[in-house]
């Protein structure tokens, strides 16, 4: 299986936490001996991982000039997570899902950004479809700050046909848009299984897409701009699912 590199503080540690025996090398900056590298190396030391002290150069040159912070691993990849992992995900379930689904979203920063507050809310897969998208990247990893380890990437053919299925099993389907909405976020009800869509940067939701939703909604923006970054929009609409949940006693 191939291999792929994971750099920067909060992703490595994620990865000693919850995925130590994936790691196949791990390399710390010889130059820096700071309490949050120490640490790092004892969670390493605690958890069986070796680690290889390197200069900064050559960090650089493993992650190709990438934000390292003085910390960077190797791992073993994970087998892909699909369609049947979703479904077999769903149906082991013993609350409401609730996932977060990206059509055509193809900067890792914003994705990273995604999966963090993904997990920041307690949601149960992010959702993309396998072309035309941005996958798990070093950059994704390390924007999402460990996040990967807790919410599963789900890279899926068909989108359209992921959201016929999600529908059939009773999930809710609610997306993002500027026209055809049928009122605003805070206005749909959001408590029980759910999937939250939103689309690409600057397009929206592409029309097979969209209407495959069960529900239209927009965000209200008072100001100038017509649209957010599809980064804070996920933001914006998980935690209204997370408020209404919290309320509910979901």
């Amino acid at each position: 299986m191939k291999e792929e590199t994971v750099f920067g503080l909060h992703a490595v540690q994620a990865v000693i936490e919850l995925q130590s025996d994936s790691i196949t090398a791990l390399w710390l900056d010889s130059r820096r001996k700071d309490k949050r590298l120490r640490h790092l190396a004892q969670l390493a030391e605690r958890a069986g991982v070796g680690v290889e002290w390197l200069s900064k150069p050559e960090l650089d040159r493993l992650t190709n000039g990438g934000r390292h912070q003085g910390v960077v691993a190797r791992i073993r990849g994970e087998a892909p997570r699909d369609e049947s992992f979703l479904e077999n995900r769903l149906t082991t379930m013993e609350e409401p899902p609730l996932l977060l689904i990206l059509d055509g979203v193809t900067d890792p920063h914003n994705l990273g950004a995604c999966l963090r507050t993904a997990d920041a809310v307690g949601a149960h897969a992010v959702v993309v479809p396998r072309d035309r998208a941005c996958g798990l990247t070093p950059t994704v990893r390390k924007v999402a700050s460990g996040a990967v380890g807790s919410v599963p990437l789900v890279s899926v053919t068909n989108l359209s046909r992921t959201l016929a299925s999600l529908r059939s099993a009773g999930v809710w389907v609610v997306g993002t848009a500027l026209e055809g909405a049928s009122g605003y976020l805070y206005q749909a009800q959001l408590t029980g299984p759910l999937a939250l869509v939103l689309g690409a940067e600057g397009q929206g939701l592409r029309r097979l897409t969209a209407k495959g939703c069960d529900e239209l909604v927009t965000i209200p923006m008072r100001g100038t701009v017509q649209s957010l970054n599809v980064s804070v929009a996920a933001g914006v609409c998980l935690y209204e699912a997370y408020r209404q949940r919290l309320v509910a006693g979901c």
